[in-house]
């Protein structure tokens, strides 16, 4: 393997034992306070009595976190709290004052503090206060230090993740992009295969060829064959005019199958034969056009099964799964939800002129929680939500939709109807908690049975009584 084809992978700090907080406060009784509490907690401390002295200690060493009070001798805490956040746009500041109004806790936040702290102040809560602090600059720092790393070997622009599960996709891609094999790529819905697809035709010879992605479940088997291999003017009744198809754009590219698995049988075949002889013919056409594309296929459903039961081509299948890269649900690789939380936070905010730069520790608990069965995607739409929704700086709990939160269906049914019997209620979460396994399950009853630890005939009994409705499996 060649060294372009390995990711350095970045070194992440961990915890908050080892960060480093500057004290900037004119009264030594506090200094002192603030710097035995926190040695006491492992961190380390540096102190100033003054703004310009605090300043000079940042430009000679880093920091996590700055403790600043906003009553200084020599200038304005909000002044140098202004300079700190041009000379480092990362460097979380904690504001501590004696002069707790409102007005001034609204202008720390928009100069960009990451919290506001009244004397005398509760040991517990500040130190809380100061983990989420550092805890986010580690993740900003993380994210940051990760898309650099990423970038720099393979392009990757929009893949975040720093789990062993990802950082093996990585390696992987590297292997396989500078190949010409076929590359087939697993894993549910919303789990980023278009992504890793590109990636993959970035870091390949082809990176200034084409990249043309189509879903094949989204057309019917005509306009796809016609899509995928163009057609002659009068080849059926509305081709007024010759076509060229995506294979033929896709030449000496990428062309990436989203969805292989809808692909009728007969355009298999047809597939099967361009992968084979390179070849193919236009719709209604009779010669024969050669083409060099590199195919990558993506499914989210288990090809093998489909095969065994006579839906897709044995053949196609090992022409397609020459090389096979399963990327795993977001549910099994949590660790990396707080560097996609970062990073679709600034991609929104930017996007939408927002000033929010933050999550709070409980909403990213609840971000943590979920189980996420949409993925990647539903993490992005959630975010996108948030950011849009917010008037602050700080996404919280009440930015996260109900079913992230964590509110149940029935108290959801006593707010819209006060007088629900304690039977409704019941009845109510007994019904959202099915759906919502089903739903994980892609509807198949028996997994969710066997997931529940009851009987299938038990399950079918509750979706009778509840009356809910059987959504056919899907293959989005």
């Amino acid at each position: 393997m060649s060294e372009s084809a390995v990711i350095a992978r970045p070194h992440f700090a961990e915890g908050t034992s080892a960060a480093s907080i500057l004290i900037i406060d004119d009264e030594m009784a506090i200094r002192e306070s603030l710097q035995t509490l926190l040695e006491m907690e492992d961190y380390r401390v540096e102190t100033a009595d003054t703004g310009e002295e605090g300043l000079l200690k940042i430009a000679e060493q880093p920091f996590d976190l700055v403790l600043l009070d906003l009553a200084l001798p020599d200038r304005n805490g909000l002044e140098v709290l202004r300079d700190i956040r041009d000379r480092d746009p990362s460097l979380a500041v904690i504001l501590i004052t004696a002069y707790g109004t409102v007005e001034n806790a609204v202008l720390a936040m928009q100069g960009g503090a990451a919290n506001f702290v009244q004397k005398p102040w509760d040991n517990e809560k500040l130190l809380a206060d100061i983990r989420a602090a550092v805890a986010r600059k580690r993740a900003e720092e993380e994210n940051i230090q990760l898309k650099r790393a990423l970038k720099q070997r393979y392009n990757f622009e929009n893949i975040i993740g720093k789990s062993e599960a990802m950082l093996r996709v990585f390696d992987l891609v590297g292997q396989v992009a500078p190949s010409r094999s076929t590359i087939l790529l697993q894993g549910e819905s919303g789990s980023g295969k278009e992504l890793i697809a590109k990636a993959i035709h970035m870091n390949s010879p082809r990176k200034d060829r084409p990249f043309v992605p189509v879903n094949t479940g989204a057309m019917p088997t005509d306009l796809l064959e016609s899509t995928l291999f163009g057609h002659v003017k009068g080849a059926f009744t509305s081709a007024i005019a010759s076509k060229k198809g995506l294979f033929e754009i896709a030449d000496r590219g990428t062309l990436f199958l989203d969805e292989i698995a809808t692909m009728g049988v007969e355009t298999q075949a047809k597939i099967l034969r361009v992968l084979q002889d390179k070849k193919f013919m236009h719709l209604g056409g009779v010669q024969e056009i050669q083409v060099d594309v590199r195919i990558i296929a993506a499914t989210n459903v288990d090809l093998r099964q489909l095969v065994k039961e006579g839906k897709f081509r044995e053949d196609l299948f090992y022409r397609l799964n020459v090389i096979s890269i399963d990327l795993p649900p977001l549910r099994s690789r949590k660790e990396d939800i707080p560097l996609l939380v970062g990073h679709f936070l600034e991609k929104f905010a930017n996007e939408n002129e927002k000033q929010v730069g933050q999550i709070s520790p409980e909403a990213m608990r609840c971000l943590m929680d979920h189980s996420w069965p949409g993925n990647v995607r539903e993490l992005e739409n959630v975010m996108e939500r948030a950011v849009v929704l917010s008037s602050g700086t700080v996404i919280g709990v009440d930015l996260l939709p109900d079913n992230i939160v964590g509110r149940t269906a029935g108290l959801q049914l006593l707010e819209h109807r006060p007088d629900a019997s304690l039977f409704e209620v019941v009845e109510e979460c007994e019904r959202r908690l099915i759906v919502d396994m089903l739903e994980k399950c892609n509807w198949n009853q028996t997994d969710a049975a066997e997931r529940f630890r009851i009987p299938l005939s038990t399950l079918n009994q509750k979706i009778k009584r509840l009356n809910i409705e059987i959504k056919k499996r899907g293959r989005e």
